[in-house]
């Protein structure tokens, strides 16, 4: 009997070659990588443009984490985080610790991320994989047009164990940060 091996395939085309984070930064302090751009999986993605209905949802979740944070937390909006060979910059993220303790370095995990997703569904959604590596214990995709919240937590490895849908109505408490409540219907009212 003859084993026949399976050629290869031959790769034409333009090759991607991934880029660290450091990589990343240092072209950056050099001018070489444009403005709103991120770093996902080794790859710069340009950062879509913010409609003012993303604004508005934004603005009132940062407004109601910035009433209710206790000491020991905080809340950055579109800052980066540093998730393994990705550093994504989350609409908004609730960070353990001082404002001060990252003076050198982003931080590298999250209580709470919230991505707001009213064109980038798909792409907010990409995220994921990079949030769960990084142990972020709860990810909000805020569905704008849909009226509703997908809520991932419990990360385990390169996913989150647990998923669940929220909307349109009814209230919505974080399990991160425990004294955060949304209300559906007063965040979706435009």
């Amino acid at each position: 009997m003859t084993v026949i091996e399976t050629p290869k395939p031959v790769v034409r085309g333009p090759q991607v070659w991934p880029l660290g984070v450091k990589a990343y930064h240092a072209l950056g302090d050099l001018g070489l990588i444009p403005e709103k751009t991120e770093l996902l999986y080794g790859q710069i993605f340009h950062k879509m443009p913010k409609s003012p209905f993303h604004r508005l949802l934004l603005m009132r979740l940062l407004e109601l984490l910035q009433r209710i944070l206790p000491p020991g937390l905080h809340v950055q909006p579109e800052q980066p985080i540093l998730c393994g060979d990705s550093e994504p910059e989350p609409d908004l993220s609730v960070i353990r610790g001082s404002i001060n303790d990252y003076p050198t370095d982003h931080p590298h995990t999250a209580e709470l991320v919230i991505e707001i997703c009213v064109s980038s569904h798909d792409y907010d959604r990409s995220k994921l994989r990079a949030y769960a590596i990084a142990g972020v214990r709860e990810c909000w995709l805020v569905l704008g047009p849909e009226k509703q919240i997908e809520v991932h937590r419990q990360p385990q490895g390169e996913q989150f164990a647990e998923h669940t849908l929220h909307g349109p109505g009814g209230s919505l408490n974080s399990s991160a940060v425990p004294s955060f409540t949304v209300e559906l219907d007063r965040l979706f009212t435009a």
